[in-house]
């Protein structure tokens, strides 16, 4: 995997960790397809459009699925299955390398912070299983901002770039998935696009 970094004078930086720190889209997709079917959705959950969901808040993403297959879903409880089914596997996940080295070069020098559609408490468990979470004093989430304003929407960019102190136009942020760069853009920050299935799933910017 190669990195395109634009030049500028970029003073913070951001992550999406699902499919951009961290390689867990595939064990989401097994999470949710498993998930589905506990909760009622009697077909297999179609790859490609899961993907195509990527960066989206996961109780929103649980409302599309249902509404996608036209299937009467309790998306509370789809999503609490989903991170239960989740949480017990996510130790196995795989470090994204060039993204994390890039990460890990930076941080002594400069403010850094996770954005992500995940939960709370799911963001908090993958970043400390896989041994990230000493990099990313700040994590920000869903939680963090108003309903309906997760990815992608700008709110969240924002939001972390007020945490790290840094002026949304200095900051570079890195997204494997159309909402994230969509929020990122709007936000008014530069992008770092990380090759990932998430992203060739999308349309193009």
């Amino acid at each position: 995997m190669k990195l395109v970094i634009p030049e500028g004078d970029f003073a913070g930086y951001l992550f999406d960790l699902d499919g951009t720190l961290v390689d867990t889209m595939p064990l989401h997709f097994v999470a949710w397809r498993d998930a589905l079917r506990r909760c009622g959705l009697g077909r297999n959950l179609d790859e490609d459009y899961f993907y195509s969901l990527g960066g989206v808040p996961t109780l929103l993403v649980a409302q599309r699925i249902g509404e996608h297959y036209g299937v009467k879903l309790d998306a509370a409880r789809v999503e609490q299955v989903k991170e239960e089914i989740f949480m017990a596997r996510v130790s196995k996940a795989k470090l994204i390398k060039p993204v994390v080295e890039f990460a890990r070069s930076v941080a002594p020098t400069h403010p850094m912070a996770v954005v992500t559609g995940g939960m709370p408490e799911v963001a908090q468990h993958t970043l400390k299983v896989t041994g990230l979470a000493a990099l990313f004093p700040i994590v920000v989430t869903p939680a963090d901002v108003p309903a309906g304003r997760g990815k992608p929407a700008p709110d969240m960019f924002l939001l972390a770039a007020r945490r790290m102190g840094v002026a949304p136009a200095h900051c570079l942020v890195f997204e494997d998935a159309e909402p994230g760069i969509v929020g990122a853009r709007a936000a008014g920050m530069q992008v770092v696009q990380v090759p990932s299935r998430a992203l060739s799933q999308s349309p193009a910017p």
